[in-house]
């Protein structure tokens, strides 16, 4: 027996906001508009990469989703005002006993060749799905039910309360993609061409220049306004503020340090910040190698106290970062806050001595995402001037993520960060506990606890169970946390509304059919 829940999971205040949007089942759609019409140019600060076309491949990063809210749409995903807002599903339910989750799918809701979605696609889609927290996922699904074209039923091998949470933020699964089409012309013919269900159909792709997309005029929710929108790839900051003063663009992603203070100067232009849920820090790799200096504690601590965190903060993000220690937003749910982080280099070359390092130690490689080489030689700096000597290794932003994940920068230090949507446990799962996507070693005793947190179905014992999860993080020193990262990005006068901070903790603009042309 299924108790139906309907809008399950959102609160009064997130139901209203979804009616008031067209989202929920029922709610009045938005009366046809006008043709959509002018084209929006963006500048990328990465290299786009076809594995961010397929919702198979999501990463445990926020990257892909800088493009997946324009060409894909996904069962239940977070939009403007809640985390979980109903999109290709109209509802779903969870029964009594936690096992069983079933969706209904919005009627009549087209992919972008006409193909209308159905529950075959949902099914088709979650067992494709290669990407983060993939083995997690399936391992708690026992089996899948299609009753007829608009319902699909997840049996669960036991009570999994993050089971919406992973589905619909954390990972590519609930991301639906057209079966018939993806068999018919393969999985890399899927990303040379991908079809979806969102509000922006793919025109082309140039690698390393851009990324066309059209607008679908069929989209459930409604039709984009603007016509056409372009990702331009232009990797070098400075060249990304100079072609949104020249107005070749409209908005440039990530603007920084002394460039976002011109921006803030430039008549006409407006920098945006959005604090994103996504926190960064410093990976110690080795850390469970007996034979590496990593492997003692004190060293990790001595890198915890060597960076001002501060200090960089205001040189390279204007202060708009948050300073929170743990690699666990502060707005996630069952969120721990760690003591406050402390800059001491005088303690922290103690702490190498006491260690066996009284001249500090070669550490090798640092590892950084190429577009956040900038904070990798800031910290690289302040290890050196402790002792801890490292070389700045940047890598293109795809190359990196694939590099992390398949556990192939070490030895060595990387930067690590992960906007991805979730909870405490959704970031643990990706980057703490063994087997996760992003996670080169473990400790027992916080893999313990993790599997005791997932079947605890008392809120108030779990969020106790992953407190001290995370006090466990923050006591191993496993991570160098430095902040909750602050986007910056600058605006043209073109741009009309608010393009960002509409989704909670989300840097990119979104949703694209909400997006405006001032005049259009």
């Amino acid at each position: 027996m299924i108790a139906h829940i309907k809008n399950y999971g959102m609160t009064r205040r997130d139901l209203l906001a979804a009616t008031a949007l067209g989202l929920v089942a029922g709610a009045p759609r938005f009366a046809r508009a006008a043709a959509p019409q002018g084209q929006l140019s963006l500048g990328v600060h990465v290299s786009l990469a076809p594995t961010w076309f397929d919702p198979a491949e999501t990463t445990a990063l926020i990257t892909p989703f800088m493009v997946l809210y324009a060409l894909h749409d996904a069962m239940v995903k977070p939009m403007p005002g809640t985390l979980n807002a109903p999109c290709l599903a109209e509802s779903w339910s969870m029964s009594e006993d936690g096992l069983t989750w079933e969706f209904t799918l919005r009627n009549g809701v087209k992919f972008h060749n006409g193909e209308t979605v159905t529950a075959e696609d949902v099914k088709f889609s979650f067992e494709r799905y290669r990407g983060a927290n993939q083995a997690l996922i399936k391992e708690q699904v026992a089996v899948i039910e299609v009753p007829d074209a608009r319902h699909i039923r997840f049996r669960l091998n036991k009570p999994w309360p993050d089971f919406l949470t992973f589905y619909s933020s954390a990972s590519g699964a609930g991301w639906i993609v057209p079966k018939k089409y993806v068999e018919k012309v393969g999985e890399e013919g899927f990303k040379k061409a991908p079809i979806g269900a969102g509000p922006y159909k793919f025109v082309s792709f140039s690698a390393g220049t851009e990324l066309v997309l059209e607008a679908f005029e069929g989209y459930w929710r409604k039709p984009p306004a603007i016509k056409r929108v372009v990702m331009k790839v232009i990797p070098d900051e400075s060249t990304r503020l100079a072609a949104l003063k020249n107005a070749e663009i409209d908005i440039a992603y990530s603007i920084r340090g002394e460039l976002a203070e011109e921006l803030q100067q430039s008549p006409g232009l407006s920098v945006k910040s959005v604090v994103l849920q996504a926190p960064n820090w410093i990976y110690f790799t080795e850390q469970w190698n007996p034979k590496s200096p990593w492997h003692d504690l004190r060293v990790r601590q001595a890198a915890n106290l060597a960076i001002d965190r501060e200090g960089m903060n205001k040189a390279l993000f204007l202060g708009f970062c948050k300073t929170n220690n743990s690699i666990i937003p502060e707005t996630f749910e069952y969120y721990w806050q760690p003591p406050q982080a402390v800059y001491n280099p005088a303690e922290a070359r103690k702490l190498l001595a006491a260690a066996g390092h009284p001249n500090g130690f070669d550490a090798g490689p640092f590892y950084v995402d190429s577009s956040y080489s900038n904070i990798g030689e800031v910290a690289a700096n302040y290890f050196q001037q402790v002792g801890i000597r490292t070389k700045l290794q940047p890598i293109e932003r795809a190359g990196f993520a694939s590099s992390y994940a398949n556990k192939k920068l070490t030895p060595g230090v990387l930067r690590g960060a992960s906007g991805a949507f979730g909870n405490a446990a959704t970031r643990l799962a990706s980057f703490v506990v063994k087997g996760g996507s992003n996670v080169y070693g473990n400790y027992p005793d916080i893999d313990a606890l993790y599997s005791q947190q997932a079947e605890e179905l008392d809120a108030k014992k779990r969020a106790a169970i992953l407190d001290k999860i995370q006090q466990l993080v923050h006591e191993k020193a496993i991570y160098a946390p430095i902040w909750q990262l602050a986007f910056l990005s600058g605006v043209g006068p073109r741009v009309g509304g608010e393009p960002f901070g509409r989704i909670a903790g989300f840097p990119y603009i979104a949703p694209f059919e909400d997006l405006l042309i001032k005049g259009a």
